[in-house]
This record gives C-alpha cells, structure tokens and sequence, in this order.
C-alpha cells in the first residue's frame, strides 16, 4: 500500500517509544513443573482416539487426567477446539491465551476458556518439538493466530465449495457427539489451537504464513487437563502446511489423541480453577 501522507518531523521519536508487555506473566500462577513430572511419571493410558485425515473426531478428559496429540504416521497439523465438556459455552479462548502466554505455546503455557469464567482450561506438560523455537523466518510452532481453514474463506477466494475444511470437520464432529444439528454444532466452533503448524508474520508485508511443519511420527504434544473437558482434533487437509489446504490432492495423514491417568495422589498440592471471580456488574447495580 502505498503512502499517502509524509512522516512528521517527530517520527523517529513516535517510533522509538519503548514496548510494554500488556499483561505480565509473572503474575499468573507458576508453572509447578516438578509436580507435573512426577505424575507423568506413573500415569497410564486409558483411551486413544485415531484422527483420520480430513475429518475430526471428539474425545474426553477429565479434570486431573493428560491428553496427548500424536503424530503417528507422516507430517500431519492439526485443529483444536476444547470446550467444558459441562457446558459448552465455556470454550478456548485464544485471542485471550494469545495475549496472556504468546503467540506460539509451548511446554508450561495454559490455555484459556472464554468469558466470563476465564480460566485455565488446560496446561501444555510436555512439547517435543520445544527445540523448534524460532527460525530464520520468523516461524514457530503450535500458534493460537491463525484461525481454522473453512469453507467460507474459501468459497470468497476460490469460488468453489470444499467440505473437509477444518470448520466443517470440527462442525460434523461435534454434531455427531452430542446429537446436535449442523447449525446448531456451527455456533459452538471457535477459534483454534494450530498444532505442530508452523506460521508467523513476514517481515516485509506482515502477512500470516505456514510452512512445512517439523513434525515427525512419534512426536507429540501433552496436556493437562484443568477442567473436564470435551476436545475436538481435526486433521487438518492442509497435510503439513508446507505447499496448500483445503484440498484432496495435498498428503494427509491420521493423528491419534491419547488419554492418561495419573496414579491416585500424584498430585497432592493441584485443585481445579475456579470461574473468574468478577461478578459481572459491568459498573451497574442491577447485576
């Protein structure tokens, strides 16, 4: 875009005001890494849930249990929506995750549920692909900014209808599980966590890519769950992300999500979140 108006003659200084960290992380609650590690140590697995490329599938995971996403036969993202699996109004948050962890999550980051019950929804424990961390361009993996690809973003640039999009496999999925329409599944959809995708910003325009993601079979990401959860994983058609999505022609291959459960008294000192204490008054008495 080209610009119209000439830079005043207090730019430079307008430019070099110092950035501010909005929300500091310091002040949310520490990440008790040592606990953690001592209930992954004596879990066991009680569940697994294949992902076949270009759809989705739910599962569930109860407060105090681990998930897993495993890559587990050929370079694979993939989407991921949670909800309270109590209510699902109360769902991921990633603009609010985004700005209280970062851009890209990794081993220690929670993610957030929605207003008003703003919460930790679920703690990352364990992250093989950490060593990533940032390349030359720019990338990371596993990023709470790009949304999920869907089939209205794609009929507005393409003009074509294509149905296995990450939305409407999350949509189906859902639907499926809780004996909900179509319409009704679509407005419980949200926001996504990318897992394994590699993304950022480029440096000249600013626009949001991907690029061939590093994972490999037998990689994985783990959670805790800090509330009962219901999880929907779609494999994404975009294969790795490294050339197109929303596709037939692009490899794709299944995940698997896992399920654990820890040795009962493995985590003494860990309680589940409450809602958001801020009663909702909004600066009125009628609440």
């Amino acid at each position: 875009m080209t610009k119209k108006n000439p830079a005043p003659p207090d730019a430079a200084d307008r430019r070099a005001a110092p950035p501010v960290i909005c929300y500091r992380s310091d002040q949310l609650p520490v990440y008790k890494e040592e606990s953690f590690a001592a209930a992954r140590d004596n879990f066991r697995k009680i569940a697994e849930v294949t992902v076949p490329p270009r759809d989705a599938r739910t599962f569930e995971v109860k407060a105090g249990q681990f998930f897993r996403i495993v890559s587990i036969e050929g370079s694979q993202v993939g989407d991921l929506n949670l909800w309270n699996s109590n209510n699902l109004s109360e769902r991921f948050y990633s603009g609010k995750t985004r700005q209280l962890q970062a851009s890209h999550l990794t081993t220690g980051d929670r993610l957030w549920s929605s207003l008003p019950t703003m919460r930790a929804m679920a703690t990352i424990t364990h992250d093989t692909l950490d060593w990533y961390g940032w390349d030359d361009d720019g990338a990371g993996v596993h990023d709470v900014i790009g949304t999920r690809c869907d089939p209205y973003t794609n009929r507005q640039l393409l003009d074509n209808d294509y149905h296995y999009c990450c939305h409407s496999n999350l949509t189906r999925a859902l639907a499926d599980t809780r004996g909900l329409s179509l319409r009704e599944a679509e407005g419980h959809i949200h926001d996504v966590l990318n897992v394994f995708m590699c993304t950022g910003f480029t440096l000249d325009t600013h626009q949001y890519f991907m690029k061939a993601s590093p994972v490999r079979p037998g990689d994985f990401i783990e959670f805790f769950a800090e509330i009962d959860l219901l999880g929907a994983l779609s494999a994404c058609p975009g294969g790795n992300c490294g050339s197109s999505h929303s596709d037939d022609e692009t490899p794709c291959f299944p995940l698997l999500v896992e399920v654990y459960q820890p040795a009962e008294g493995s985590m003494p000192q860990w309680s589940a979140p409450i809602p958001s204490a801020y009663p909702g008054s909004h600066g009125r008495s009628e609440c």
